[in-house]
Formats: structure tokens, C-alpha cells, sequence
């Protein structure tokens, strides 16, 4: 289900019964598309997600945890202006459509008594959040501005007035529809079909009008009564998720259509939580680290060239024996050739004197030109120990690239900062402008077993060197993903429990390549037998009498250790 005009009602209902006479207490902009006001009400505080994403727009209290930038955005600047300490008087949805009002009353500079709305427009790529003066109408500020050659109906720039979306008249609104016309619409309609009730009828994402359309045709004689039951205001809801021909589904009520639910849940806010994670979140990260991973794959597919031509070139070095060869019996036969020959054929004694035609150089001397031959055998050899040197740094560098573009593909957007730092220590990203704040050298990830052991995880290579290398003593576990790209994990122990070196493996495949993977290989060994050989890329190691656990990465473990 899309976040459609129904769904939005069951949530406009929840966060009145949470959020309604509290107080705002923070406001944050994250992302480009999202805001968070932390709002105090009942005693606790609730963080209300505002998203104006063009693929994930959404309204809903979230426990997801999210790191704000150092300075903040013009529109959060706005907002905490004219919000910070605002009391959130209702929250109301405009008939059955995207728009939700939030009414907040402040008083202003002069201690007068001041009306904002705060309007949220959830529409795909034209979503909006603006912040508007009640009295005036004027709009005050929003997160995306919108010119007159993008939009010749409505301007969203500060100091104009605030006009609704336009409405598609024919349509009406069905939790309030007039009983006639509703009898004559469903009664008159051709077919009653997913389209036919959009057409029709505001605010009905497919999934929703699909459903309608499922149980007004299963009893057919009590569509009124469906009808109205399906949308009755106050009704309770139950949040589910739905796995269907390997699609999932997301209701604010039970959808018969769609076979028994994966999960409930009890709020549509938790709901939500689970249903974007990963997918907003990877979003996010892509937003976030998008120069990053341009960059990384850049200098990775030039790496893979560097790589073809290097092997191309070791193979002509193979024939490097050839030129001895050739050398030798010239040298061994240099009565044979006379003044001016372009060629000359001789028994080949290291192949049962077969014969062997040798080219020559005809202006040369039967001597100078078994030297060229002797001359060509020596640059080759020369050149195959330089070309190996240079293949096997470029298969290296393979490797540490790799290893960030997959750190990049699990991270978190917290973790972004962390993975540029170590490119700017390793060349790959040029430093940010002086005068920035310089951000703190970041720290390896903290986890508890179950016997209360002390397990550490590097999120990048500069934090798997300095865990591995330095923190860790020599007694220590060391963990691994086997031949994959991942995290190092340390275990605080030298003679851990096999429960906490499992909890300590499901870390290492939770935090490498093949997370979504089953029967993840683990190595770990204890840290004496690791080290870093001279001149390695940051992350690399070799290691020697290892055991292997083989783990299924499980992330709710994940949580339960991070939790303890």
C-alpha cells in the first residue's frame, strides 16, 4: 500500500491521540527532505518525521536514531524561529487527500498570540512542507522553493500566499460521501474495478481501492454497508505488513485480499519504521555518499584496466626464454651466417636437433646479433619482476577498493563521515575547505555478549588497523569474514565462551559483503597470529591458524548485542 489519502487518516488519528497539546521541544533537518520536531507530551518525548522524499514521503513518530549536520539548513533555521517552543494545538487532514495541517500557536516577540500552520503535502516528487502565518495566509518559508517557470499555478516562496493543490473536482471524498450519490456511483458503474473508485473517489492509492474493490464484490448485496465500515472514522486500526508474489505491502487495516499479514504491529508509526528501513536509509546513504562512490568506482574500474593490461604484458614476458634460446644457438653457430643473411637455420640441441629458424638483422654482424637476441632476454626478465611488482600492488588496491564499496553499500548515513575520513587519509578525497570544523577521528562500534564480553567493530580500514594493531592485545579473538570484504571484530577475551564467538561471527557477517547471505564463513584466530605486511592498504592483513564458524547474519542479534 502507498502512503495514500486513507492510510493518512489512520495515522492523522494516531498522532492526535500521541502529539496533540505538546510541546515542541527540538527541531532538526537531517536530510535535504526530512525534518524531525522533538515534541514533549505526556511526559515523553516523541520525534515526529516529516518527509518530503520524492519516493519515501511519510509523517510518523520514528525511533530511528539520525545524525544532524554541523550546520543547519536554512529551513530548520525557519523553524526553529518561528516553531521552537510552539504548542501543537490538532493536527487535521484537508477532506481525504495528502495534506495534513499542523496548527501551532507561539507567542512572538511582542508576547502576542500567534497562529502557524505547518502544512505537509505528501505527493510523490511534488511533495512539500511549508510553513505558513495563519492570519495572513502568507507563506513564511519551505523546504523546497518553487519559481514561476516551474509552476505557473502556485508559487512556494516566501511572501506569497498559500494556495492548496488543485482538486479534481469530480471526485468525493469517501468517508463523508453523500448516501445517493454513493448508492448511484457503485450501483451504475460498468464494472467495478481498482480505477473506477480512484476515478471517483479522493485519496485511494491502488492497494487501498484493490481491497475496497475485493470485498464490495465478495458480498455484492451490502455495498453500502461494506462501504461504510470500511470507512468508518473512528475505527480501530491494525497495522500489518503483507508478502505477496515477492512484494510486500504495507495497511493501516487488515486487507483480506492479501492473505494473512507477515507482522502487525501496534502503531502505524512502528510500522513504518520496519517497512523503509534499509530502503530510505540506503537512500540516504546514496544521497549523502554519492560523490564517494562516483569516486571509489572511478579509480575501481580504472584499477580493473590497469589490472587487464599489466597480465597482458607479464604474458609477452613468457616469451623472454625464447630470446635466450635464440642467443645461445646463434652464438654457437656463428659460422654458419654470413654477411647479410635475413635468416638462418640451425640444429636446436636442447630439442633433439631439430631444426630452428632464426630471424636476422641483416646490416648486423653474426655476433651483434646474437647480442640483440641476449639484450631482448634481459629487458624481458627485467621488466616480467617490475610488471609483477606493479600487478600485485594493483590487485591490492583492488582489494582496499572493493572493501570501501562495500562498506559504502552497508553503511549507515552516520557512517559516511567515518568512511571519508579514512579516503582523505588515504588520497583517494581531497580535504574539505580550511576554516571547517575538523570532525572528530571517529571511534570502533561497542557490543556486549551475552556473558557480557566486550566486542568491538571497526566500521572502516583506518578503524580496523587501529582495533587490530593497537587496541587489540595479543591474546584477544580476532574475527573476520573469510576471502570477503568486512569488518574486523575484536573480542575482549582470550578464552571467550563458543556463544560469545558466535555472537562475535554473526557481528563480523553482519558487518561485511554477504550481510543478506546464509552460512557466512567466519574465520578467528587469536591477534598474535595476525599482522600487516610492509606497505598493505589500510584494512589489510594476512593471518594463519584460523578456525571457521559458518553464520546466518542475524540483525535482530545485532540490536540485542548493541542494546546489552
Amino acid at each position: 500500500m502507498s502512503f495514500d489519502g486513507y492510510f493518512t487518516h489512520g495515522m492523522v488519528q494516531e498522532l492526535n491521540q500521541i502529539l496533540s497539546g505538546g510541546r515542541i521541544a527540538k527541531i532538526h533537518q537531517p536530510f535535504e527532505n526530512e525534518v524531525i520536531l522533538v515534541i514533549r507530551n505526556q511526559r515523553k518525548n516523541f520525534k515526529l518525521l516529516l518527509s518530503a522524499h520524492p519516493s519515501y514521503a511519510r509523517m510518523q513518530i520514528t525511533e530511528v536514531d539520525y545524525s544532524n549536520p554541523d550546520n543547519p539548513p536554512n529551513f530548520c533555521m525557519m523553524l526553529r524561529k518561528y516553531l521552537d517552543s510552539a504548542i501543537l494545538e490538532k493536527i487535521e487532514q484537508i477532506e481525504n487527500d495528502r495534506i495534513i495541517h499542523y496548527s501551532f500557536s507561539r507567542r512572538n516577540e511582542l508576547g502576542d498570540l500567534e497562529d502557524i500552520v505547518l502544512v505537509v503535502e505528501l505527493m510523490g516528487r511534488h511533495s512539500a512542507i511549508i510553513l505558513v502565518n495563519k492570519e495572513t495566509g502568507k507563506i513564511l518559508d519551505c523546504l523546497k522553493h518553487v519559481g514561476p517557470s516551474q509552476n505557473s499555478y502556485r508559487l512556494l516562496l516566501p511572501g506569497t500566499n498559500y494556495i492548496e493543490p488543485p482538486k479534481n473536482e469530480n471526485q468525493s471524498d469517501p468517508f463523508f460521501v453523500d448516501e445517493k450519490k454513493l448508492f448511484h456511483l457503485l450501483s451504475t458503474a460498468e464494472e467495478l474495478t481498482p480505477h473506477y473508485l480512484q476515478q471517483h473517489f479522493q485519496g485511494l492509492g491502488f492497494d487501498t481501492a484493490n481491497e475496497l474493490c475485493f470485498r464490495l464484490t465478495q458480498r455484492s448485496q451490502e455495498k453500502l454497508k461494506i462501504w461504510r465500515n470500511f470507512f468508518t472514522p473512528q475505527q480501530e486500526l491494525v497495522p500489518s505488513i503483507y508478502e505477496k508474489d515477492a512484494k510486500e505491502y504495507f495497511s493501516s487495516v487488515p486487507f483480506t485480499n492479501l492473505g494473512h499479514p507477515a507482522a502487525t504491529f501496534s502503531s502505524l508509526s512502528q510500522l513504518l519504521d520496519v517497512f523503509y528501513e534499509g530502503k530510505a536509509e540506503k537512500d540516504r546513504v546514496r544521497q549523502q555518499a554519492g560523490s564517494l562512490i562516483k569516486k571509489i568506482e572511478t579509480e575501481f574500474k580504472k584499477n580493473q584496466k590497469k589490472i587487464k593490461k599489466l597480465e597482458k604484458s607479464l604474458a609477452d614476458t613468457e616469451s623472454a626464454d625464447t630470446y635466450q634460446l635464440r642467443g645461445e644457438l646463434l652464438t654457437t653457430y656463428l659460422y654458419l651466417i654470413n654477411p647479410g643473411d635475413h635468416e638462418v637455420t640451425v640444429e636446436n640441441y636442447y630439442d633433439n636437433n631439430q631444426p630452428l629458424k632464426i630471424a636476422l638483422q641483416p646490416e648486423l654482424s653474426p655476433s651483434k646479433n646474437a647480442q640483440r637476441y641476449f639484450k631482448r632476454y634481459n629487458k624481458l626478465k627485467t621488466g616480467a619482476k617490475m610488471i609483477r611488482e606493479q600487478l600485485e600492488k594493483a590487485r591490492q588496491e583492488e582489494n582496499y577498493l572493493a572493501s570501501v564499496l562495500s562498506q559504502l553499500e552497508i553503511a549507515a548515513p552516520s557512517d559516511i563521515p567515518v568512511i571519508r575520513e579514512e579516503l582523505i587519509a588515504s588520497g583517494y578525497v581531497r580535504e574539505r575547505l580550511k576554516g571547517k570544523k575538523k570532525a572528530k577521528a571517529s571511534k570502533p562500534q561497542v557490543f556486549y555478549s551475552s556473558d557480557g564480553d566486550q566486542i568491538l567493530v571497526g566500521k572502516n580500514n583506518l578503524q580496523n588497523d587501529q582495533l587490530t594493531l593497537r587496541t587489540a592485545k595479543k591474546t584477544d579473538i580476532w574475527l573476520h569474514a573469510k576471502n570477503i570484504p568486512g569488518s574486523h571484530v575484536i573480542i575482549k577475551n582470550d578464552a571467550p565462551s563458543e556463544q560469545t564467538i558466535a555472537e562475535a561471527a554473526n557481528l563480523a557477517g553482519y558487518f561485511s559483503k554477504y550481510r543478506l547471505s546464509s552460512q557466512v564463513p567466519i574465520d578467528y584466530v587469536p591477534v598474535k597470529h595476525v599482522r600487516k605486511p610492509s606497505g598493505a592498504k589500510p584494512g589489510y592483513v594476512i593471518y594463519e591458524n584460523q578456525q571457521t564458524i559458518y553464520v546466518t547474519p542475524d540483525k535482530h542479534l545485532v540490536e540485542k548485542l548493541k542494546s546489552s
